[in-house]
């Protein structure tokens, strides 16, 4: 089990005075099972600094126009790959279905697809299991790294250590900077190689005899505007 994902996961969720409250031991977690590399880490300093100081409605004010008001930036990953298609509905039950093995039961309010609660789950499993089955999101986190850098948000530090923690050395502060989110002209280019990408989310049993040797979800950038609308 490991602290960092379940600080990485709280960093994303919506601000609080308790998440204020916990700025600095959320840091301090990270900081001490050292997942997240060195340069990322102080790449993710200033905004542990904005969380824990800044006023908690400007705060709030900008994660839900960031996050609630645009579909390029959704927490949901799904929205990213799916959009509103009917596959999305089965990988959500597929994921759900992940999580029930792994003993983490879903309230009736929470989509499995959400970021922070992925990244929750993932705090439950050993380190090696959860690194690659966030591996397997990269294609998602880099490019709304990318778009939220391009706004110049705060919050793209935040995805760069999450890139990190998986093994991702291109992340920001550890490597190259992230991709330049793709225009309209390279969506044809986007699509052929997302077409090839098949998200593996974990080792699978049988279930009620609904799954074989490993649960698969593919994510693929079926739908246009989920990946290039407006936002």
């Amino acid at each position: 089990m490991a602290a960092t994902f379940k600080a990485l996961s709280a960093l994303l969720t919506y601000p609080s005075e308790e998440l204020q409250q916990a700025a600095r031991e959320i840091q301090a977690a990270i900081a001490a099972e050292n997942l997240v590399g060195r340069r990322a880490r102080a790449a993710l300093a200033p905004f542990l600094d904005e969380l824990a100081t800044a006023d908690l409605f400007d705060l709030q004010e900008r994660y839900v126009d960031l996050f609630d008001k645009s579909r390029r930036l959704s927490l949901h990953l799904f929205e990213h790959v799916h959009g509103e298609s009917r596959d999305r509905g089965q990988a959500m039950v597929d994921l759900a279905a992940l999580y029930e093995r792994g003993g983490l039961i879903l309230s009736a309010n929470e989509l499995p697809d959400f970021l922070p609660l992925f990244l929750e789950y993932l705090s439950t499993r050993p380190i090696p299991e959860a690194r690659g089955l966030l591996a397997d999101t990269l294609h998602i986190l880099s490019a709304v790294q990318a778009r939220l850098a391009e706004r110049g948000s705060p919050y793209a530090a935040v995805f760069a250590a999450i890139r990190g923690v998986a093994g991702d050395r291109m992340a920001a502060g550890d490597g190259e900077p992230a991709r330049p989110d793709p225009g309209p002209d390279d969506l044809a280019a986007l699509d052929a190689a997302w077409e090839e990408t098949a998200v593996m989310f974990g080792p699978g049993e049988a279930a009620d005899g609904c799954s074989v040797d490993r649960l698969r979800i593919r994510m693929r950038a079926g739908q246009r505007d989920a990946r290039q609308g407006a936002g």
